[in-house]
Order: structure tokens, then sequence, then C-alpha cells
């Protein structure tokens, strides 16, 4: 497909180009924010998966620019983003960049040092993994991303703090639901109207962080496993079937941004330019460094009849 055609079908890639965002899901963590209003207060973020950096750009845009261009601002105590990923990205005004895995608590204590010892206000995670169209394993591997996630939340999170992660929504929401409630009062699951209604994408938006008394990091996966098996030790079953019937939860789910705004499932027609036809602009910024380049590499090597392609450099 086209980036034209592209464009006239996915406004949110289209608005995304033309507003200088890498990614159309910046228009997500916008839309959170003007429901949640998650940025009041908030002086030190942490964006987890973060690459190729467009909620960074959206953290840097509505945190870091607005203080820095302050008539008052003295270039210092300005808000401090720290962006983690594995792979590495582009550059972006305000944001330390630290390549390393969510999964490991080693990580948070780098973000801590970064924040001198303190610890942030918000932690956002719009990863996700390569996605299989399997919506129950798509759903379990999220739902383990977004754990993960907490290893971090648990470590550098004040009390008080938020947390918004992106989920996949599906048989076992109700679980992942209760496991974010040991830690947040207040959880609700949105969807944005930039996220595509035929997705079974939203966003956990997790308020006024208040972990159990006397909690200990460590004993993290303890407790989300305890959730999952009510009946004892024994049963490890890691499961929501028991939250149906009598125990059923019912989860706060809100649609936010702007109702009469654009629909990300239509097509709008191409906007009319002077003298000539409408011209899809180029993505604000490539990759640096994508997974699937040795795949692109392979496929050019065959159109090119190239015989033997395992010879080719991943630093080619």
């Amino acid at each position: 497909m086209g980036r034209a055609s592209r464009d006239k079908r996915d406004i949110y890639y289209r608005k995304a180009k033309e507003e200088g965002w890498r990614a159309r899901s910046a228009f997500k963590l916008l839309q959170i924010d003007e429901e949640f209003d998650i940025f009041e207060g908030v002086k030190r973020v942490v964006d987890l998966c973060a690459a190729p950096g467009s909620w960074s750009q959206v953290l840097s845009r509505k945190l870091y620019l607005p203080a820095k261009l302050a008539p008052d601002s003295k270039g210092e105590n300005l808000p401090l983003i720290v962006a983690i990923d594995l792979q590495p990205m582009a550059p972006i005004e305000g944001v330390i960049q630290v390549q390393g895995d969510i999964t490991n608590a080693r990580t948070a204590e780098v973000v801590i040092r970064h924040f001198d010892g303190c610890k942030a206000d918000l932690v956002v995670c719009d990863g996700a993994p390569d996605v299989t169209g399997l919506h129950d394993m798509d759903e379990f591997v999220q739902s383990q991303l977004i754990l993960a996630g907490l290893t971090i939340v648990t470590h550098v999170l004040k009390e008080g703090g938020k947390f918004i992660a992106k989920i996949f929504r599906g048989k076992d929401t109700s679980l992942l639901y209760c496991q974010l409630k040991l830690f947040f009062p207040v959880v609700t699951f949105a969807k944005p109207k930039s996220s595509r209604n035929s997705s079974i994408e939203a966003f956990a938006v997790c308020e006024n962080y208040s972990p159990p008394e006397g909690f200990d990091p460590k004993d993290l996966h303890r407790l989300l496993e305890k959730v999952g098996s009510p009946s004892g030790v024994d049963d490890t079953d890691c499961c929501s079937g028991w939250l149906e019937g009598p125990n059923k939860v019912y989860i706060p789910f809100l649609a936010c941004g702007d109702l009469s705004g654009y629909d990300s499932d239509r097509s709008y027609p191409l906007p009319k330019v002077d003298g000539g036809t409408y011209q899809s602009l180029d993505p604000v910024q490539p990759p640096i460094a994508p997974p699937y380049k040795r795949a692109l590499e392979l496929k050019k090597a065959s159109s090119q009849g190239v015989r033997e392609p395992e010879n080719l450099s991943l630093d080619s």
C-alpha cells in the first residue's frame, strides 16, 4: 500500500506526519491526557518500551519544552524524562535514553540514578509484543509485558503516582485488572478515539500508587500469582475463570478523545492543494535499528538474484 492511500485510509497516520510525530500512537497518549489530566504536577517521568519515541515526544512537548521556554526558566529544575527500550532511538530534546530490559530490576536502578535518588511521578508504557493474530496468545504475552513493567513501577514510582500501560482486552482481562488493583486503588481501562475499534488494544490508567503495607518488590510475582490462584498455593493455574458468576469483576471502561473528532476506522479524502495533487509526507523519523532489518536485506538480495544473502552484514 502506497503512503498516499494509507494517508487516506488512516487519518491519524497522516496527521502524525503533518504534526511532526514519529508515530500515530502519539495521539493515544494525548487523548488519555485530555480525559485523565495525567501530566498535572508531573516533574519526573519514565517511558517504558519507548522506541521509536512518539510517547517520549509527547512528554517532551507537554512537560519539558513548556518548562524550558517559560519566561522565568533558568534551565534548572526542568522536568526529567527517561526513556527505556532494548532498541536505540533517535534523540528527543529533554529525553534521556536508557537501553535496557524492563524485566530486569537493575534497569530501575539506572533510572533512579538519573533522578538523583528521587522517584517518578508517572510511568507510561506503550510496548507490545509482535502480535500473532491469535488473540488469547497475544493477550497473555501482553499481560506478561505489563507485569514486567510493574517490576520497574514498584521500584521507581512514588506513592500517589500514575501508571499508564497498553493492554489487550480478552478473556483474562479481569485477572490483570485485579492484579493492578493490588497497587492502584483507581484503575480504568480506556479506549482513545485514535485506537481502532477493530483492535483489541486499550490502555490501563492506574492512579494513586499505593503498594500493600510492608510490600517488598521481591514479593511482586508471589503477590500476582496469589491473585490468580485464590484457592491456595497449590493452585498455580493463574487465570480469571474464578472471576465470573457471583465473583464477577466489573471493570471501569471509558472511551476518551473528542467523540466528534476523527474516526480511526474511517477513510477520509485527501486535502485539496493548490497547483496539483496531494503529496504524501515521509515518516518523521524512520527506525534507526529496526529488528526487521535483516529480513529487508534478505528480501532485497532475493529480488536482485543474490545467491548468498547470508553473507550480508547487519552493519552494512
